[in-house]
């Protein structure tokens, strides 16, 4: 079945960003990085992942932007991996992955590990388009889950490079209509130009992109908001034809669940 909002976005042949509060780009390379688990391991995965790998990438210059399940997928898990330049990517990933802690229990998990190749390496759409820093500290291994929300990913698949108008289309005016319906844009990102600097580690490249992040008390909101924007005049009249001509094909919308220690709730 899909998902209601991307039905939606089919109704006007696209979708897109909310506008977000206020962003400091001190991590504007990120990772989206998901994760194809195993038949009934994901919560095995997650309980390792937040307890040896969120700190000790975090130490080694790293930001672990947030953890999830995939509300539509029960064996993925996805999370996003953040960075202040792409040297210090390269530094870090070097650090961790050839450091203790992966060494201690990369076996245990990589027999949980089905697939892990399907990884963006993005930047900021425009200045002040990424992701704010926390708004408060991670929770502590073992602590109760803070109250969440759910975060959604839209990965909008293009004809030209997002630097080719689709960007500032977005900017201007799909997200200020986003916003005055409730929808926070809280990220939105173009694909990294600079090649994988850790090619240990694959990437998907070449792809003309636009991601943009969202979230809302729960799915219902979520999509309840949305299906009232698409149908509104203002949309049909200044954002559906836009968004019909330069998508390529349907956007995928990921609705994702935060983990008890994810800071993007």
């Amino acid at each position: 079945m899909k998902p209601a909002f991307a039905m939606a976005l089919s109704l006007v042949a696209g979708t897109s960003v909310a506008q977000q509060s206020p962003v400091a780009d001190d991590h504007p390379a990120i990772e989206l990085r998901q994760y194809k688990i195993a038949p009934g391991k994901r919560d095995a995965m997650i309980a390792l992942f937040e307890r040896v790998f969120v700190d000790s990438q975090e130490t080694v210059g790293a930001r672990l932007v947030g953890q999830f399940r995939d509300m539509e997928d029960a064996d993925r898990f996805t999370w996003i991996r953040a960075f202040p330049n792409m040297a210090t990517r390269q530094r870090s990933l070097n650090d961790f992955y050839f450091g203790p802690t992966w060494h201690a229990h990369r076996g245990e998990a990589n027999a949980m590990l089905v697939d892990n190749d399907n990884v963006l390496l993005l930047r900021p759409a425009w200045r002040g388009s990424g992701f704010a820093a926390p708004a408060s500290g991670r929770a502590a291994i073992g602590a109760p889950a803070p109250a969440a929300g759910v975060v959604v990913a839209i990965i909008h698949y293009l004809w030209k490079a997002p630097d080719e108008g689709f960007a500032t289309f977005f900017r201007d005016r799909v997200a200020p209509r986003l916003h005055s319906t409730g929808l926070p844009v809280i990220g939105a990102y173009v694909p990294e130009e600079q090649a994988n600097n850790f090619p240990r580690l694959p990437v998907r490249q070449g792809e003309k992109l636009f991601v943009w992040f969202s979230r809302a008390n729960d799915r219902a909101a979520f999509d309840r908001a949305m299906r009232q924007l698409v149908r509104s005049k203002a949309w049909k009249d200044d954002v559906a034809g836009g968004l019909r001509d330069a998508e390529e094909r349907r956007p995928q919308v990921l609705y994702l669940a935060p983990t008890p220690r994810s800071t993007l709730r």
